[in-house]
């Protein structure tokens, strides 16, 4: 299976937003990452529904929601509705999290647990076989730009030897900090997603860096 490229929308021109959609519908990416932010479970807010409906209205590739918010199983539905094909919450905000990701699965869509950086891997070892997607925190959730948190790699070799272990079928996807300097080493510890943000909306040449990126982990 080849490696994805899944640049953060979070990073993208507002004002200027369905030229930053058609890029990426043009580029070598494979994904759209969106992150939903309430406020509350980071302190930060983003898109809310009309955005991400008129994101999906434009995209023309999958779509990966990444809730950082409380609650999100009141969402679930919505979030089919608006078109995500991946639905991914964070393990720190589930209290039944076997039954969050059963019904994301219900309502159509692939289901991701997102850990923060200071959450084991551990957690997961009792719903893994469940999981489509693991994103791994490479920074603390809420802010794009941030520096990468070293400590990352031990923890998707973890996860890489836990999925092993379990013959799961999901994919290690890595969010924050990912540039082209630390992507080869990523890959080589297992993670098979990475989001760029900042890496790549900040880049003279959005679509080159996607492509150096593409090169980079083949």
């Amino acid at each position: 299976m080849s490696n994805l490229i899944a640049p953060s929308i979070l990073a993208a021109d507002f004002a200027n937003l369905q030229r930053d959609i058609e890029m990426v519908n043009n580029s070598e990416a494979d994904w759209f990452h969106i992150d939903i932010m309430d406020g509350v479970f980071v302190p930060n807010i983003s898109f809310g529904m009309p955005v991400l409906k008129a994101i999906t209205k434009h995209a023309k590739k999958t779509i990966d929601v990444h809730l950082m918010i409380v609650n999100p199983d009141q969402y679930i539905q919505t979030f089919a509705d608006l078109g995500a094909n991946i639905l991914t919450v964070h393990y720190e905000a589930c209290t039944h999290l076997d039954r969050t990701i059963q019904a994301i699965k219900m309502a159509g869509m692939k289901a991701g647990v997102a850990l923060n950086p200071h959450t084991p891997i551990a957690v997961l070892e009792d719903v893994i076989e469940e999981l489509d997607v693991v994103c791994i925190m490479s920074v603390n959730p809420g802010f794009g730009g941030q520096s990468f948190i070293g400590n990352t790699y031990k923890k998707v070799a973890q996860l890489k030897h836990l999925i092993e272990f379990t013959e799961s079928k999901c994919l290690i996807e890595i969010d924050g900090g990912v540039t082209n300097l630390n992507a080869n080493t990523l890959i080589e510890a297992g993670a098979n997603v990475l989001v760029a943000g900042s890496y790549v909306f900040g880049s003279e040449n959005p679509t080159e860096t996607i492509s150096d990126l593409k090169n980079i982990i083949q």
